[in-house]
């Protein structure tokens, strides 16, 4: 009896369940096609915003060719839209799905992007972290056209101040090692926003794993970074040169600079500095002389007799040397 129950009840509350459902006309379009042409629909209208005002009837194509691509009609699309906008979680859920579509393209479109523009997307966050976006293996032969590799890279929100670069490619001689004719020259230059640059070149002899290897405390935020590496073979000692296992390691810095407090030190010697401003204004200032008072004057004239040599016999003092012993 008791799991009959159960069971009644189950059916009994997915039958209210489904009596709650809206139910869609059979003229408006399903969800998962509103979802696909919503999603078609936004990058159509997206592209229609960039086109120049001479080319302005191109937004009516994209629109069209979105339509046209589902089989359905832009007049079908808005009187559906018009019952999801009445059915609002319906609409979100929708859209929900549409943009889970969107972040799941996006790494893809930034990867085209960089590829087209010939720039790096944006750098992965973290205290150490390979930035190298460009090919891990290189062929160098020494003639003009296959000489060199070069590299920029621009800095983004994930460079922080006093971050540490470090360059690394190991190199393999095919031939023979070079000498100091036909070394190949391998250099990385950080620029900052204040035009600040450091940089370190260095000269490669022998096959095996080399670096560059720059950091700064004191510069600020970096701008870009830029290196090279220049393979000046002459033609009389031409010598393949094969470049693998190429890294680009930013460090962030872990530890703080260290700053003297210098509020008392500074203190005490500006207080010096203005003592002896002060002393030495006093000394060139004149003496202040004031006009003596009458009774002052008469003084003066009583005492001016002894002042000019007039003597005064004094009593002799007697001791009594009995008190002495």
């Amino acid at each position: 009896m008791r799991s009959k129950y159960y069971i009644l009840s189950a059916l009994l509350l997915s039958f209210c369940l489904s009596g709650c459902k809206v139910k869609r006309p059979k003229e408006v379009i399903s969800e998962k096609k509103m979802e696909d042409i919503l999603y078609d629909y936004h990058i159509a209208k997206a592209m229609g915003e960039h086109v120049s005002y001479t080319d302005n009837y191109k937004k009516t194509l994209y629109m069209e060719y979105v339509f046209k691509k589902h089989g359905t009609t832009g007049e079908v699309f808005d009187s559906s839209m018009v019952w999801y906008t009445r059915n609002t979680e319906i609409l979100s859920k929708i859209y929900e799905n549409v943009t889970d579509r969107f972040k799941k393209e996006q790494g893809f479109i930034d990867n085209l992007v960089s590829i087209r523009d010939n720039k790096p997307k944006i750098s992965q966050p973290g205290d150490s972290v390979d930035v190298w976006i460009w090919d891990r293996i290189y062929h160098l032969t020494g003639h003009a056209l296959n000489n060199k590799v070069t590299f920029k890279l621009p800095s983004d929100s994930n460079f922080y101040a006093r971050d540490t670069l470090s360059w690394q490619v190991r190199y393999h001689f095919i031939d023979n090692e070079p000498d100091s004719a036909d070394a190949p020259w391998m250099a990385m230059q950080v620029m900052y926003t204040n035009d600040s640059i450091i940089s370190d070149i260095r000269r490669i002899f022998n096959s095996g794993i080399h670096q560059v290897h720059l950091q700064s405390d004191t510069l600020g935020d970096i701008k870009e970074i830029k290196g090279f590496v220049y393979y000046p073979a002459t033609r009389d000692s031409l010598n393949k040169l094969l470049m693998d296992q190429i890294s680009l390691k930013r460090y962030h810095s872990t530890d703080t600079l260290f700053k003297a407090k210098t509020d008392s030190i500074d203190n005490e010697k500006q207080e010096e500095e203005v003592k002896s401003v002060i002393t030495e204004e006093v000394k060139q200032e004149k003496p202040v002389t004031q006009e003596p008072t009458e009774a002052e004057r008469r003084r003066a004239g009583r005492a001016r007799p002894a002042a000019a040599g007039t003597s005064r016999e004094m009593a002799p003092v007697r001791m009594n040397t009995d008190t002495l012993k």
